[in-house]
């Protein structure tokens, strides 16, 4: 979903979250993940090691930057577009 129509009052699907469209919601289903509470307290580069290992090879760069904005969302941060998060990801994770 756009950043800007996400509400905490309204999380009841995975799309509901920042920048979760249906392909990135049927990828952390396959994970176990079934509702955006499922997500609470997970590390964004966890998910991201268990969807390349899912996926058999690394992912896109930029999935991990969806999910640590999924990650700061739920933690309370105010939601934000994905690529936010590259210059973190770039910084953190120089490797990917």
């Amino acid at each position: 979903m756009h950043p800007s129509r996400c509400s905490r009052q309204r999380l009841e699907r995975l799309t509901d979250l920042p920048n979760v469209g249906p392909a990135l919601a049927r990828s952390l289903e396959s994970l176990g993940f079934r509702v955006p509470a499922d997500l609470q307290g997970r590390d964004a580069h966890a998910l991201y090691r268990s969807l390349c290992r899912l996926k058999g090879g690394r992912q896109d760069p930029c999935v991990l930057d969806v999910l640590l904005s999924i990650e700061r969302f739920l933690a309370g941060e105010e939601p934000k577009r994905w690529w936010a998060f590259s210059a973190e990801r770039r910084q953190r994770y120089p490797g990917l």
